[in-house]
């Protein structure tokens, strides 16, 4: 198993799309599964489309679904940060994609993104790992 360590400016509460990582770190590699994995307590990654306005959907759905405010037991930080400590257990931390000829097998819209919430931390770090076919 091939793995790098990238470290992320998230900039304190957004969506980051990862795409053009993912496809750099696959690139030569063959064909395989790569794992993207995010080892944050409150940030989360997943596979959507972008633009369009999807994006700024799955904020604000996440907004409605997990507001900021006092009704969290976990009160350190900014308002309502407990909430961000919900968000990987809605979204994920991981996601795996099949490689082909280094080439990572995404849909036709789907890129991979970073979901970050918490305005507390804005250093995220992202671990790429390639598994080749054998």
């Amino acid at each position: 198993m091939e793995t790098v360590e990238l470290v992320l400016d998230t900039s304190g509460g957004s969506i980051s799309d990862l795409t053009a990582e993912l496809r750099r770190f696959c690139r030569g590699r063959g064909d395989g599964l790569v794992n993207a994995y995010c080892p944050h307590a409150t940030a989360a990654l997943v596979l959507m489309e972008t633009g369009a306005g999807s994006d700024q959907d799955l904020l604000d759905w996440l907004r409605d679904q997990l507001p900021r405010d006092d009704r969290y037991r976990h009160r350190h930080g900014s308002a309502g940060h407990g909430a961000d400590h919900l968000l990987p257990a809605l979204l994920g931390s991981s996601v795996t994609v099949p490689v082909v000829a280094g080439e990572p097998l995404l849909g036709t819209w789907q890129s991979l993104l970073l979901v970050d919430t918490n305005s507390d931390n804005n250093r995220r770090r992202l671990r790429l790992s390639f598994l080749p076919t054998t």
